[in-house]
């Protein structure tokens, strides 16, 4: 069974409770009951588990046909779209955007300016926070730190307790140390 035909046949009927701003579809989708930021009132996003991993306040998001699944939460102003998947404990919030075919999961926590796009991973108990952008096909795990203005991309691999900060721009692997601009 595929993770759509799971969400179809799993789904969550919210019912429209006043002052929320979006239920769940009966395919498991989230619609918008108002409108705010980007979202007009009646536009369909992407597909959720439950209310629990849409906040139904700031002006967050799930567009396209992204999924945020299990305990996942996007709050915020945070914005999931394309064929992105946040999933496990993972936390998308403030600015943060995930997009394309990334993935965001564990209990990785991605906030703050941040753009995770491609075909870009974080997981595990990496934090990427700042301005930092992850993209192309890198990843970030373990509990390996991205901030600043720093970007990690093509196959890079940032991992371990690895720290990526100020205007770094990695494109390859560093496991451990500081690696910093």
């Amino acid at each position: 069974m595929s993770i759509i035909e799971k969400f179809y046949n799993n789904h969550v009927r919210i019912g429209a409770v006043a002052g929320n701003k979006y239920e769940i579809n009966e395919e498991g989708r989230v619609v918008a009951l108002k409108s705010f930021g980007d979202v007009k009132e009646g536009d369909i996003g992407g597909f959720v588990d439950s209310e629990k991993n849409l906040s139904q306040e700031g002006n967050c998001w799930i567009f396209d046909n992204a999924i945020v699944s299990d305990d996942a939460k996007v709050s915020g102003y945070a914005m999931v779209s394309g064929f992105a998947t946040v999933s496990g404990n993972a936390v998308v919030s403030g600015y943060a955007k995930v997009s394309g075919y990334a993935k965001v999961s564990g209990d990785a926590r991605v906030y703050g300016g941040v753009r995770v796009y491609g075909n870009a991973i974080v997981y595990g108990n990496a934090r990427v926070f700042g301005n930092a952008r992850v993209y192309g096909n890198a990843e970030v795990y373990d509990n390996a730190l991205v901030s600043g203005d720093a970007e990690v991309s093509e196959n890079a691999v940032v991992s371990g307790y690895a720290v990526v900060s100020g205007d770094a721009i990695v494109d390859y692997e560093v496991s451990s140390g500081t690696v910093k601009d």
